[in-house]
């Protein structure tokens, strides 16, 4: 069990990328396990459902709801017949070739049958139906997640629970970004799915007279909301990320739509850290500069020198960045590949990385840099040993 690190809050930032997700559920086992709950949970798409998951539930029986819930959506859809299930698993292993054809059949069942407690393809394709309603607007009716999230996730527990919870979808009618936030609203399973409605899989849902898509069409990443956020306090930012922006250049128009995904889905999380880290600095310089001035000056200033004192501040900010890098193999059909032994493995690889990531010290130490902020990728991190030597 680890001590409380010296910081005013733990958060939970968990990126969007449906399949892919269960790596945060393996993440957070493994926080669990070290006792690093979190007072603020933030979500995007898959993410905003793993975060219900968490803040909806008591901290002993949270990683068993997200267990449930990853279990519950990744039973074979009746498309895919067990028998034939069990004879690809016998020979995934002989190659990457092999697995991935493995991999693209179990996709391509999720695609025709859906998954289980998730998601189910409409009787009648959307160019069939009448304009207007959720039928014409998506191939997948999501009456079977609300009814999973109302069964595995407490509503009263996250609205009135002592963590902060935000998930953030995009207003269809203004293109606007909008964070639904325990601080602000009433939070609902409508408020979840909007998050995760990606079309035309999914439809918007609506929330107050307006229509909701997935979040991630604007940004994936919950950071910049979280670290922006006033009052602004000493964190330690856990950013779970499920898309890579490094990889190899691709070599067909299979592994380039691959690359493309990873690429448009990772690159705002890197944005958000670089632009933070920049503004972050000049509070802190700005912050020095004010120590300088007479007390008699500043007793007389004027609007626009208290919005400037309002900016300055000394806290500071450690974002450990946990990033899914995807096997060969998967391909670009890896979000929606919802099989159990892929789930699996996605889980185990989570909470591994989270284990190895909690071993470096400095991780759950306050930063010393001049800007306040500090950076971990466990790619950097692996390169030398958890004492600071080289490897």
């Amino acid at each position: 069990m680890t001590k409380r690190p010296p910081f005013e809050r733990i958060a939970l930032l968990l990126q969007g990328g449906g399949a892919l997700g269960s790596y945060q559920a393996g993440v957070y086992q493994a926080l669990a396990e070290a006792g690093l709950q979190p007072d603020w949970v933030a979500g995007i798409s898959i993410g905003a459902i793993n975060s219900a998951l968490i803040a909806g539930n008591p901290p002993e029986r949270r990683v068993a709801a997200l267990r449930a819930f990853w279990e519950a959506i990744t039973v074979p859809p009746p498309v895919l017949p067990a028998f034939v299930s069990s004879m690809l698993e016998a020979v995934q292993w002989r190659s990457d070739v092999t697995h991935g054809w493995l991999n693209q059949t179990r996709a391509f069942a999720t695609l025709l049958g859906g998954a289980p407690d998730f998601f189910s393809p409409r009787p009648v394709p959307p160019f069939l139906s009448p304009d207007g309603g959720a039928a014409a607007q998506s191939f997948y009716d999501v009456g079977p997640l609300k009814a999973t999230l109302e069964r595995l996730v407490d509503f009263d527990r996250i609205n009135a629970g002592p963590m902060r919870f935000s998930v953030g979808a995009v207003n269809v009618r203004t293109g606007n970004f909008a964070y639904f936030d325990t601080t602000t609203h009433v939070i609902g399973a409508d408020h979840v799915m909007a998050s995760g409605a990606l079309p035309p899989g999914f439809p918007a849902v609506e929330i107050d007279g307006e229509s909701y898509w997935d979040g991630g069409l604007v940004s994936n990443t919950p950071l910049q909301w979280v670290l922006e956020c006033h009052p602004r306090q000493d964190t330690l930012a856990f950013q779970i990320d499920l898309w890579s922006a490094t990889g190899e250049f691709p070599t067909d128009l299979a592994s380039q739509d691959s690359r493309l995904k990873d690429i448009r889905f990772s690159s705002r999380t890197r944005a958000a850290t670089d632009q933070f880290r920049k503004t972050q600095s000049l509070r802190r310089a700005l912050g020095r500069l004010i120590e300088r001035v007479p007390d008699s000056v500043l007793a007389g200033a004027d609007a626009d020198i208290l919005a400037l004192l309002a900016e300055a501040d000394e806290k500071v900010y450690n974002i450990a960045q946990l990033i899914y890098r995807s096997k060969g193999y998967e391909g670009s059909s890896k979000d929606y590949e919802f099989s159990r032994a892929t789930m699996e493995e996605h889980w185990a690889s989570g909470y591994e990385d989270a284990r190895l990531t909690l071993s470096y010290p400095e991780v759950l130490q306050r930063p010393q840099t001049a800007d306040g902020v500090a950076t971990f990728d466990l790619a950097k991190l692996a390169q030398r040993s958890p004492d600071g030597s080289p490897s």
